[in-house]
């Protein structure tokens, strides 16, 4: 019978060194395996908030085809038939339970009216109702009055109409909550309130099917856009006029590009012919940004 010596004598080496290891060495050993998890673990949450540090810095950036602080509404842009809108983690913008004006047509101004009315006083403090970026902070004599627009990362944008004082500038990021501005009576106004409204690729939303004022609750976790729904929103919306001036030349219309399984950016640069760099910059994304199918990538 042959035995393997070499082998025998290597593995009895390897036994008398662990067993010949400091306690202290073991102990390490032992105590490994947990902090490994551990580690694990934190790197997924600083992964986690990562994510949600890209989302508000470029909210909603596979929706929407570009970032300006011009344009209250958007009217090129592809709608899909179906959109998931997540309503967690949101907050009111007022405390105030009243409503003084419902969403839908105004027979006495013969027009739509595209948000809810709140009653607030003049000086009320008003919250952004989810967390993200501030795009537009600006006045307008014979509409909003001073009025903010915040794009979240879950594709809606809110427009918080006739305050008293701006509290937050153009760029920048805030927290569901956070105060935004003060309750006033500028601009196309009767009387102190806030002029509320929720859109979603530029289409207007009742806030009333995703806000109980009366509870101070949301209707739900989730609420579904769909364009079929929403098309007289579309239709009206094509008519109804910016709501800031527009410059001399607004930009002519993107060209997109829809990004497949298995994309990234260097591939959809060379397949759109330009660089990495400028798609980061025409999109408002980074280079170590994670591009999602069926996402909208702006290219020229």
């Amino acid at each position: 019978m042959f035995f393997n010596f070499r082998g025998l004598k290597t593995g009895a080496v390897i036994v008398l060194a662990m067993l010949s290891m400091p306690v202290a060495a073991q102990d390490l050993l032992a105590r490994q395996a947990p902090i490994d998890k551990k580690m694990r673990a934190v790197d997924s949450v600083a992964l986690q908030r990562l994510i949600g540090e890209e989302q508000l810095e470029n909210p909603a950036f596979g929706l929407y085809p570009d970032w300006n602080n011009h344009y209250v509404h958007h009217y090129d842009v592809e709608l899909p038939e179906e959109y998931k809108i997540d309503l967690r983690h949101f907050c009111m913008p007022t405390p105030s339970t009243r409503i003084t004006s419902n969403y839908g047509y105004r027979a006495s101004f013969r027009r739509q009216h595209k948000g809810l009315d709140i009653k607030v006083y003049i000086g009320d403090t008003i919250r952004s109702a989810f967390s993200g970026k501030v795009r537009i902070v600006d006045y307008e004599r014979k509409g909003y009055g001073k009025y903010v627009v915040i794009r979240h990362p879950n594709g809606l944008e809110t427009v918080y109409g006739h305050l008293s004082k701006h509290l937050v500038g153009e760029n920048q990021v805030v927290k569901a909550g956070e105060p935004i501005g003060l309750g006033g009576n500028t601009g196309r106004s009767t009387g102190s309130h806030l002029h509320f409204e929720t859109r979603f690729l530029g289409q207007a939303i009742n806030p009333a099917e995703m806000f109980d004022f009366v509870a101070q609750d949301v209707t739900g976790d989730y609420y579904t856009f769909r364009s079929n729904k929403s098309k007289h929103n579309a239709e009206a919306g094509r008519n109804v006029a910016n709501a800031r001036p527009k410059p001399t030349a607004r930009p002519s219309s993107a060209k997109v590009h829809r990004v497949k399984s298995g994309e990234n950016l260097s591939v959809i640069a060379s397949k759109c012919k330009t660089t990495v760099d400028k798609l980061c910059k025409l999109n408002g994304i980074s280079r170590t940004t994670v591009l999602r199918p069926g996402q909208i990538i702006k290219y020229s």
